[in-house]
């Protein structure tokens, strides 16, 4: 059972190539290219359709993957995954063998959200041992190459969202904590004329001055916070891939919307954004409400969220894909706040509007707030939340096993 669902079920006759690459993948033998650098699988990017996947609500530390979590997210759905993702921080000093194991043999693409964070992992702290700047200065190294030397033992390509939600002010690696960036003349910035990323008028009509650091409006190289996050981010990936570990699909991820709120131009993503060459697949995180805070989390439609996040992305770069590494919203009992008709308007735009959407993996947790309150972004939140999830992941528009192809 687990054998045969490593690969598309709809290949029930494999060629001999593709019987080759099963024994390969099985039994964890790797090929060579003449200059002894290793043959990983490659993951097909879909021409129609994407991948669709979940965080399946793996504990505390995000990382208690089992096999058993993911068939019930399975059962539950009536989906199978293509991606399955969980956390990896720094602080466990390990590289996640087990976990990438178990999603493997389920049939899915991890994706390991890979943090540079130490214990006790609380948001709105600021820097702790691995600091970018500590990474720049070769403080990490050695656990850097111990972590690459084990992910270029893994056979295929998987996925790795390095440091996300940069532009957010919870993360110790977000910009705000290494200088941010200078203020803009214009308090708002529009986007052909359409639109802003605002979330409102008033919220950026008079920002607060620690908003922003020192830095030149008219020189990006001068902004100290997203400028330290690539240097961090290049180093990282050029050491990750110097050990042989080429199997990586570096996901650049930043939040949907800025936080600081309206359109800063310090902590947009392009002013993270490390350069194509260090980025494989562009990712978002795009969550509607997600706690019973009325005044600072209001309810807003999935198309809102997505419209103009998604026009940023695909202008980082021409041709590359985007996926939602991220995207879900709370149970609210708000007579207004239909989590199934959010899920359903989710589904029906993402596949509709959206051309390099290749990939969503839904945020499936529930977890207890700091006031004793409960965000509940499960699936079976509620029975109405269920049934949308199911009818919406039903369309062949979203592909519950990865395609492969040898290099």
């Amino acid at each position: 059972m687990i054998f045969s669902s490593l690969f598309p079920k709809r290949r029930r006759h494999l060629s001999a190539q593709g019987t080759t690459w099963m024994l390969i993948l099985l039994a964890g033998i790797f090929l060579e290219f003449a200059d002894g650098s290793p043959v990983f699988q490659h993951l097909v990017i879909p021409e129609k359709g994407a991948y669709t996947g979940a965080y399946c609500d793996f504990g505390e530390g995000e990382d208690g993957v089992t096999f058993e979590a993911l068939e019930k997210f399975q059962q539950l759905t009536g989906k199978e995954m293509a991606i399955v993702a969980f956390g990896s921080f720094w602080g466990r000093g390990s590289f996640p063998s087990q976990q990438i194991n178990i999603v493997r043999s389920y049939g899915a693409v991890p994706l390991v959200f890979w943090s540079p964070w130490d214990a006790p992992y609380e948001e709105k702290h600021g820097p702790d041992k691995y600091a970018l700047t500590e990474i720049l200065a070769g403080k990490c190294d050695a656990y850097i190459d111990m972590w690459a030397d084990e992910a270029a033992k893994v056979p295929s390509q998987f996925f790795v969202s390095f440091a996300c939600e940069m532009n957010g002010t919870w993360f110790p690696w977000s910009g705000w904590f290494y200088g941010k960036g200078p203020p803009d003349p214009i308090p708002t910035k529009k986007l052909d004329g359409k639109g802003t990323l605002a979330r409102s008028d008033s919220e950026i009509q008079n920002p607060d001055a620690n908003w922003f650091g020192k830095g030149d409006i008219k020189n990006p190289a001068t902004w100290e916070g997203p400028e330290t996050f690539k240097k961090a981010w290049r180093y990282v990936v050029k050491r990750v891939r110097a050990r042989g570990a080429t199997n990586v699909l570096w996901v650049f991820q930043p939040n949907n919307y800025s936080d600081p709120p309206g359109y800063i131009s310090w902590n947009q993503p392009a002013a993270y954004y490390p350069g194509s060459e260090y980025v494989d697949w562009l990712g978002l995180s795009v969550y509607g409400k997600q706690t019973t805070n009325e005044e600072d989390d209001k309810w807003c439609g999935f198309s809102k969220l997505l419209e103009w996040p998604y026009v940023v992305m695909t202008r980082l770069d021409p041709v590359k894909p985007i996926m939602l590494a991220e995207w879900g919203v709370t149970e609210s009992h708000a007579p207004s706040e239909d989590k199934g008709a959010w899920i359903s308007e989710a589904f029906a735009t993402m596949s509709k509007n959206y051309p390099r959407l290749k990939a969503a993996v839904f945020w499936h947790e529930r977890w207890e707030n700091d006031d004793g309150s409960y965000s509940n972004l499960r699936v079976n939140s509620s029975r109405a939340s269920l049934k949308a999830y199911q009818e919406g992941v039903a369309n062949p528009f979203w592909i519950g096993r990865p395609e492969w192809r040898s290099p």
